[in-house]
């Protein structure tokens, strides 16, 4: 962290051992996007004129400029934003010191890239509006026109299409995007907008090649996953370029830390990349196609851009505190990645308007499911078919293998470090990250959306099992071990674990009632309302079931019989109270559905076409039965879980009041003894005050009706 103004200041000697990029670096960046779009639609063909419908020349060349303009600017903005979350510190305070909570002013390099970030999200809108308006003139084959029935066409384009109201969204979340940059400055606020900001890549995936693709949801999935690691990369190397100058001594800092985004970004483009083109090709040779050796350009530049990255990792940010030609070679090498990203950006937008080698169109013959699913109707299952049916769902695969080596990462730091982590907690972690993988890319999701009684089966698993063994393998707690807390005011991996899991909203979701509601009651919602309509017809919508199943079930657990820190654990007794109600309902649900004659989301699963197994409403009986019966094992098995930590919670007490009675003696009993002798004490002299009033009382009684005594004698007189 810059520890002196002077260093902050253009031309100090700080800055002046730590140069940045000269800004004609970015401005031959932003040319070069610009000539490859051109040359690659020349290539290509794709601005060509049409024969039939043709929207201008102002439609066919300013609709790609529009997008290369746009998809720069969002990443852009994702960078930025990605940079002042995780990255850089926001105050300019003394190294160690929490500068979030202090009035210091802002680190110049913060306050340069909330400005990029303020900027591009603008720019980013604007394209956006742009790329809207141009998109239906070239889907209408009309040129841009002020007539009234062009304007009334726009606004049908951008209600009844999914292309106008996936533009239309992505706007408005720009405008939003924006309007949060120029206030927001807390680092909540920050990361919100940075989760708003990756949404709004969303729209962008479910159009374009991928949306008619031959495999709808890998090719969406796939793209989605490119989408992001493409702003992760891109956008933080704009922000390296655009605030080099301002980073001073914490250039080291910032390059290791946005070096280990960037190989997780590269690996996350170039890995999805190949998925993606895989799926718009049929075999190698349509590689000498223009779209072939269009994306062959883009794996070429991909892969020299990775070994740039990994010179930056293994050779210069190691030597940047102590090798003057190290810092200049650095911006160097930043310019040039800079330079090959923006031909790389144009090349995509030009390919993204290319016709690929693979027909996109959906057949006049097809069958039912193929016009629901947009599959053709799987075999029948059968046992070997449970394991042998796969369909890869590209975004839980990334996140299963993206979890599984941070696991792997950080029990091997542990180790390194001395410290032990339990196996067997591996194990689990591993357990769950398979069965994830199988429920979501295996038979159980193919069959899920053809059959009710094994969308039921995979929505139990995800929900019950998967979590069991996720929660057993208590991730949070090695995050908090393995990772290294930072001293500089930022917030890395490990502070915003911490900062989740102290947070309101945490205290709320895993609050034991709550998280036992939203686990029992969900099911009935979303069966029983459009959602479930919407997570069959719908990609997003099925990829948020998923989630919901997910993170419903492993908050239940984890609440249940997790390890991991929350804010607030219910006591034994309330668990297994929980835990039955939860099991009462899961069963009434399951009878329900047993015994029910209407058939749930009947324009899908009466229409799919099947000529084997049971029938609609026949399988969702099943499907009922199958709830009932998945829903008790796991619920029960948690049940005893609880039941065998309550046990070991009442021997480690009575273990440590044994402790403790070692080591003084006894004092608590000494003392427990001897506030009941106390009591019996003082009831004894309570009682032994009142004997001799009664005596005397007793005796004045015997007086009265003897008569007076002679006090001499004791004689009555």
């Amino acid at each position: 962290m810059a520890t002196t103004t002077k260093q902050s200041k253009p031309g100090s000697a700080g800055t002046a051992r730590w140069p940045g990029v000269k800004p004609v670096w970015l401005i031959v960046a932003g040319a070069l996007v610009i000539v490859a779009v051109v040359c690659a639609l020349a290539f290509s063909g794709a601005a060509a004129p049409r024969q039939l419908g043709d929207p201008g020349a102002l439609t066919r060349w300013g609709l790609p400029l529009s997008k290369a303009v746009h998809n720069v600017s969002v990443a852009a903005v994702i960078g930025s934003l990605i940079f002042a979350v995780i990255i850089l510190p926001r105050q300019a305070g003394k190294p160690g010191r929490n500068s979030r909570d202090s009035d210091e002013p802002e680190h110049p390099a913060f306050a340069r890239t909330m400005a990029l970030a303020s900027g591009a999200a603008v720019t980013w809108t604007l394209a956006a509006l742009a790329v809207l308006v141009l998109t239906y003139s070239d889907a209408a084959g009309l040129p841009l026109s002020s007539d009234p029935s062009y304007t009334q066409g726009l606004a049908s384009y951008l209600t009844d299409f999914d292309t106008g109201r996936a533009w239309l969204s992505t706007t408005m979340i720009a405008a939003v995007v924006a309007t949060m940059t120029f206030g927001a400055r807390s680092s909540v606020w920050l990361a919100l907008t940075t989760v708003l900001a990756i949404g709004g890549l969303v729209p962008m995936s479910l159009i374009g090649h991928s949306a008619s693709g031959d495999d709808h949801n890998a090719a969406v999935n796939s793209i989605a996953l490119h989408l992001v690691g493409v702003c992760l990369w891109v956008g933080g190397i704009i922000v390296l370029a655009v605030i080099g100058g301002k980073l001073g001594t914490q250039t080291s800092t910032v390059l290791k830390r946005f070096s280990a985004l960037a190989g997780f970004a590269f690996a996350l483009v170039f890995l999805s990349g190949i998925i993606n083109a895989s799926l718009r090709i049929g075999n190698l040779s349509q590689l000498s196609s223009e779209w072939g050796l269009l994306v062959t350009f883009k794996a070429i530049a991909t892969i020299l851009l990775g070994g740039i990255g990994l010179m930056h990792r293994q050779w210069i940010i190691p030597q940047l505190d102590t090798n003057m030609s190290a810092r200049r070679v650095l911006w160097q090498l930043i310019a040039v990645e800079l330079a090959i990203m923006g031909a790389v950006s144009g090349v995509a937008v030009a390919l993204a308007r290319t016709a690929p080698p693979r027909s996109e169109e959906l057949q006049p013959d097809a069958t039912p499911a193929r016009i629901l699913t947009g599959y053709e109707l799987p075999p029948e299952p059968t046992a070997m078919r449970w394991l042998t049916e796969w369909r890869p769902d590209w975004l839980w695969i990334a996140f299963a293998v993206t979890v599984a080596v941070a696991y792997i990462l950080g029990m091997v730091k542990l180790r390194q470090r001395g410290d032990s982590w339990p196996v067997l907690r591996l194990v689990c972690w591993l357990v769950g990250l398979i069965a994830l993988t199988y429920f979501t890319s295996g038979a159980p999701a193919i069959y899920g959306m053809v059959l009710f009684s094994a969308h039921m089966i995979d929505h139990m698993a995800l929900t019950m099992v998967v979590p069991l063994f996720l929660v057993l393998g208590a991730p949070v707690t090695l995050a908090l071990k393995a990772l290294v807390p930072r001293r500089d005011g930022t917030r890395g991996i490990r502070e915003w674990i911490l900062v989740i899991v102290h947070s309101r909203f945490s205290a709320i979701v895993t609050h034991p009632l709550f998280a036992a509601a939203n686990f029992a009651g969900s099911i009935v919602v979303f069966y029983y309302s459009p959602l479930f309509g919407f997570a069959l017809r719908e990609h997003v919508g099925h990829e948020l079931m998923n989630l919901h199943f997910l993170l419903t079930g492993y908050i239940f657990v984890l609440t249940m019989i997790g390890t991991d820190p929350i804010p607030r654990r219910a006591a034994y007794p309330l668990r297994l109270l929980l835990l039955f109600a939860t099991m009462a309902f899961h069963a009434f649900f399951g009878v329900a559905l047993t015994g029910s004659t209407s058939l749930l989301q009947a324009s899908w699963f009466g229409n799919m076409g099947r000529e084997w197994g049971p029938s609609a409403i026949e399988d969702q009986q099943i499907g009922g039965a199958v709830t009932w019966g998945i829903g008790e094992v796991p619920t029960l098995l948690l049940a005893i879980g609880v039941a065998i930590m309550w046990s070991r919670s009442d021997a480690r007490e009575s273990r440590r009041k044994d402790r403790a009675a070692d080591r003084n003696n006894d004092a608590e009993l000494v003392a427990y003894n001897d506030m009941f002798a106390s009591l019996a004490a003082r009831d004894g002299s309570h009682s032994a005050g009142h004997q001799p009033e009664a005596g005397r009382q007793a005796k004045s009684d015997r007086s009265t009706k003897s008569g007076p005594h002679n006090p001499s004698t004791g004689d009555p007189e």
